[in-house]
């Protein structure tokens, strides 16, 4: 199989129209997106954007209102931060970076999307095998020091659900010309923003974090993410990215998120209730087949081993409405590997029904 972006996660549409399904009857187990609905005060944001014609104008480009609601969040200044649009743009940025820097290192089994940003400035890049096992322990030591100029780390890491320990990374901060650090999940993870490394922005000229609140939210539709690093950088991105990558209602959804402080520690402690009760839940579940082995955890998916090939069985289940995810795509995991992303019970409960008809 290709190893590469498009054999990410979440291509619903795709599946619906090639199953004759709607999707509202498929469970995609295949992204790892929170499975909630909008808050009714978000959602009526979005509807008033659209009513009041405020979609009518270009968007700010200066970002001035959402960069101080996103710097009061985070206790940041303003100028240390630039939205994007997702978490794959701002890559794209990242990724020019590294390509003046020298060699990347990208840990693997990791994102693919950061050999696609890579792959836009020509930059030379190698692969860093992470241990395929680890015990339950929260949080991990970041376990390689690969020799390269540039350092690309997911915290909390995917495909594997490990949370890195702050501590970890930071003593790795001295080591390299430029460190990129994803953290899209810390957020969901229960435990997860102790483990941020973003403050650390302040004293580290070559440290990029990057955010995305698209799985928070539970829109991976709107585009929504931002960078956080120190404001020089940014001010170059700024100057050579398009002129209005961020749309307007992923500006009034941020805005309101981040200022919203009730609202928005509600909807993370809703997350990591889930996290907790439906990870163990199903991490229990899955261990009790005797061929497959679900490896430990910290966020809201779960990447299992197979004694044997788990093709026919992604098919099988993909028939039934149930995607789950191939991890061909991550460099050192095979056709034996794959990924369940954390839903509601009633869809968990299906996942593993379904299960049991083809595997022990």
């Amino acid at each position: 199989m290709k190893k590469d972006f498009d054999n990410h996660g979440g291509n619903i549409d795709k599946e619906a129209r090639k199953l004759g399904l709607s999707k509202e009857n498929i469970i995609d187990a295949s992204a790892s997106i929170v499975p909630f609905k909008l808050p009714k005060k978000l959602n009526h944001c979005l509807i008033d954007s659209i009513n009041n014609r405020s979609i009518r104008f270009y968007p700010d480009r200066s970002y001035f209102e959402v960069k101080n609601a996103i710097s009061n969040w985070h206790n940041i200044d303003s100028s240390m931060i630039l939205p994007g649009n997702g978490a794959s743009e701002l890559f794209t940025w990242a990724a020019r970076d590294a390509s003046l820097n020298g060699i990347s290192s990208l840990p693997s089994p990791g994102f693919g999307d950061y050999q696609r940003a890579l792959k836009c400035w020509n930059a030379d890049y190698i692969y860093s095998p992470l241990p395929l096992s680890w015990t339950n322990r929260k949080p991990q030591e970041f376990p390689i020091k690969p020799k390269t100029n540039v350092l690309w780390i997911t915290n909390p890491h995917n495909p594997t659900g490990q949370l890195w320990s702050r501590s970890s990374i930071k003593n790795l901060l001295d080591n390299y010309k430029l460190v990129i650090c994803d953290e899209a999940f810390i957020s969901l993870t229960p435990g997860g923003e102790n483990q941020s490394i973003i403050d650390l922005t302040k004293s580290y000229k070559n440290l990029i974090v990057i955010r995305s609140l698209t799985k928070f939210l539970g829109v991976a539709g709107l585009r929504i993410g931002y960078a956080v690093a120190n404001p020089d950088r940014l001010l170059k991105w700024k100057e050579i990215r398009d002129p209005w990558p961020v749309n307007t209602l992923a500006i009034n959804a941020t805005n309101l998120i981040m200022k919203e402080s009730k609202m928005h520690k509600k909807r993370l402690n809703k997350i990591h209730r889930w996290i907790e009760e439906e990870g163990n839940w199903l991490h229990k579940s899955l261990s009790d087949f005797s061929t497959i082995k679900p490896l430990p955890s910290t966020t809201n998916f779960q990447l299992i081993k197979s004694d044997s090939s788990i093709l026919k069985l992604i098919e099988n289940l993909k028939q039934r409405g149930i995607l789950l995810r191939d991890c061909r795509s991550f460099r050192n995991l095979g056709e034996n590997w794959f990924r369940i992303s954390l839903q509601k019970r009633k869809q968990n409960i299906k996942i593993i029904t379904t299960l049991k008809d083809y595997i022990n």
